[in-house]
């Protein structure tokens, strides 16, 4: 019996279930249940929220956010296989739990969930970049109020980059201009089966009501993609793309054309964006 809840270890659920983790699905479980319950507290108080799964695999951290107290989990699997054994904990949980067999990368889920939300998930290594960067395109504020995921410790690493920094680029700009963001815990590679070749992190972004500072969204992921994408160059040279007087621009905004992108502030990135919008 595990210590979170009576269903069995995630070690006999795999093996009844004959789960061994895909590589092409990024799949690496977490099977200590204490530890993914530890993941789930890092979202804070979940009692009063619904929560968004991503990628549930065989429900450890399923577990985890319904035994703390999560009000209601939407679990979003793509693998067929792991089906099974997450109806096994929705029968445990009666009403609390809902599984979906779908890509998420082609499912909106809001219209399923009642505000407030969380998303908390421990995302596939191959998809996790490119939701985190969906949701924080959003609409603004977003659907979510939190989100709590687990990444390479590298990408955690970007999110939560200082400007000037080598982590600093695209992923730290649109997370801190709309959220409150920082790394909550640390998974070494031997708290998973299989074992990944690299660290992991769990970072807890929080919505704001409002963007850091005024700018065009669709206008900063362009300037963030150009600069970042040839961050050697100087800017002048690197966002010839995106205005033919760009020096002109670069300086209106009150920015050097010599300088790199990843010397320029937030402030200074979102000032050169409305720039540009203009």
């Amino acid at each position: 019996m595990s210590a979170i809840d009576s269903l069995p270890p995630l070690r006999e659920v795999i093996a009844a279930h004959g789960l061994t983790a895909k590589k092409a699905l990024g799949q690496n479980f977490l099977l200590d249940l204490n530890l993914t319950a530890k993941i789930a507290r890092q979202a804070g108080d979940l009692s009063g929220s619904d929560v968004l799964e991503i990628g549930p695999g065989p429900g450890g951290l399923t577990r985890g956010l319904l035994a703390e107290g999560a009000r209601r989990v939407l679990a979003v699997e793509k693998d067929p296989r792991c089906m099974a054994a997450l109806a096994e904990i929705a029968d445990a949980w009666p009403g609390r739990l809902e599984v979906i067999n779908a890509d998420a990368l082609t499912l909106d889920p809001s219209g399923r969930l009642t505000p407030p939300i969380r998303i908390v998930s421990n995302l596939p290594y191959n998809v996790g970049t490119e939701l985190l960067t969906r949701w924080l395109s959003l609409d603004w504020p977003p659907f979510w109020s939190s989100l709590t995921l687990m990444f390479q410790r590298e990408v955690a690493e970007r999110i939560v980059a200082r400007p000037g920094t080598r982590a600093w680029g695209r992923l730290g700009v649109l997370a801190q201009w709309r959220c409150d963001a920082r790394i909550v815990m640390d998974l070494p590679p031997e708290a998973f089966t299989p074992p990944p070749k690299i660290r992991s992190a769990v970072v807890h972004l929080t919505a704001l009501p409002g963007p850091r500072y005024p700018a065009d969204a669709r206008m900063l992921s362009r300037v963030t993609a150009a600069g970042f994408g040839q961050r050697r160059k100087m800017l002048r040279a690197a966002l010839r793309g995106l205005a033919p007087d760009i020096e002109a621009r670069l300086e209106a905004a009150g920015i050097a054309p010599t300088r790199r992108a990843e010397e320029l502030s937030l402030e200074e990135i979102c000032a050169l964006a409305r720039e540009l919008a203009g």
